[in-house]
C-alpha cells in the first residue's frame, strides 16, 4: 500500500510599522541571533556556530515551553530579507522554512512579512499556528519600533 503523503503548510503574516522605515527595522532583524528581545515567549537565543551575517549560521532559542535549533539559509541585506529552517526541536517542528522580509510602502513606514512552509504540526491547526503567527509578529513589530525609538 502507499505511503500517504501530508500537505505542506504554507502561510504569510504581514504587520505595518508605521513609524520606521526597512533600514531602521533591517539590523535588527539581521542579527539573527537577538531574537529574545523581540519574539514574546523566547527567553534565550545565542549565536551556536557560523558566521554573524552569513548562511550557515545556527542560533539556539529556548522558552518555557521548549527549544529550537535554528539555521540562516539566506540573507540579503540590500533587499532585507533573510530565510531559516528549524533543523532540531523539542517541540513539534518538522520541515519547518520561514522567510521574513521586510518591505517598504507608501509614505512613511514599512512592512514585515514572515512566510512559513512546514510540515503539519501534531495537535495544532494551521489557522491556530497561522493566528499564533499574526500575534507574535504583531508584538514584534511594536519591540522593533520601540528598539528604533531608543537609539533616536
Amino acid at each position: 500500500m502507499a505511503e500517504e503523503t501530508v500537505p505542506k503548510w504554507e502561510g504569510k503574516s504581514t504587520a505595518e510599522l508605521k513609524t520606521t522605515t526597512p533600514e531602521q527595522i533591517w539590523p535588527f532583524l539581521a542579527e539573527f541571533c537577538n531574537i529574545d528581545k523581540f519574539f514574546p515567549s523566547v527567553d534565550t537565543c545565542y549565536r551556536k556556530e557560523g558566521t554573524p551575517g552569513q548562511p550557515g549560521l545556527v542560533r539556539y532559542c529556548e522558552s518555557s515551553t521548549g527549544w529550537a535549533i535554528e539555521k540562516l539559509l539566506t540573507i540579503d541585506p540590500i533587499n532585507h530579507s533573510l530565510s531559516y529552517e528549524i533543523v532540531e526541536n523539542n517541540i513539534g517542528f518538522k520541515g519547518y522554512v520561514a522567510t521574513l522580509n521586510v518591505l517598504a510602502v507608501e509614505g512613511d513606514g514599512c512592512k514585515i512579512e514572515w512566510s512559513f512552509i512546514s510540515d503539519p504540526i501534531e495537535g495544532m491547526k494551521l489557522e491556530d499556528f497561522v493566528s499564533y503567527l499574526d500575534n507574535t509578529l504583531l508584538f514584534m513589530a511594536k519591540k522593533l519600533e520601540d528598539a528604533v525609538r531608543a537609539q533616536i
